[in-house]
């Protein structure tokens, strides 16, 4: 006599199908949401990944027309510096923030950086600009500057940089999002080439 074959009931099998059908629906539904969201856009430091988000828009023009852009992207900025593994850990992390706040529409009207952004922007700030922090010829300029300089937020002094007057998502009026700066032809309205063959 054989020994018995291990046949599964048919409820189980059903359980199995049902089960694989689920993983595929939930593995598709995620694959075409990482498309859709261009996921892999972050890994770079493409300064249009950051306005994938329409909310980010003000904020990446008003970058555009600041003395930053030619020197500095969005990740020389707010992201740290220290070494890769961290670098790519706090985009993660800061990212799915953003990410869930934008997705559940929780969004301010004024986008201000928490207190682990503020290290990171300022640790770049002192990198990118240490010479002007810690140059000696500058000490009895103003009373007390040196101190100002490395005991203060770069920021509190210098707003306008790099972002200008940008305070929150309807500051700047009619703004738009940017179109790719690696296009060849020039995009001209309709209106506006009516206006030029004039």
């Amino acid at each position: 006599m054989e020994p018995s074959k291990n046949i599964l009931p048919p409820k189980a099998t059903k359980w199995r199908t049902t089960a694989v059908i689920f993983i595929g629906v939930i593995i598709g539904l995620g694959l075409f949401m990482a498309k859709e969201s261009k996921i892999t856009s972050y890994m770079s430091d493409d300064p249009q990944a950051c306005v994938n988000c329409h909310v980010m828009t003000p904020v990446y023009n008003s970058w555009m027309h600041s003395s930053h852009r030619e020197w500095a992207n969005c990740n020389d900025c707010h992201v740290p510096h220290d070494n890769v593994f961290n670098k790519y850990y706090f985009k993660a992390k800061d990212g799915l923030y953003h990410a869930s706040v934008f997705t559940a529409r929780a969004e301010p009207d004024v986008i201000e950086m928490k207190e682990a952004s503020q290290e990171v922007v300022q640790n770049n700030c002192i990198r990118c600009h240490v010479q002007q922090v810690t140059q000696v010829k500058y000490d009895g300029w103003i009373e007390g500057h040196r101190e100002n300089r490395t005991g203060r937020q770069c920021w509190s002094c210098h707003k306008l940089v790099p972002h200008g007057k940008v305070h929150g998502i309807s500051t700047i009026k009619y703004n738009i999002a940017p179109l790719p700066t690696d296009q060849e032809e020039l995009v001209i309205p309709d209106w506006m080439e009516e206006q030029l063959k004039d």
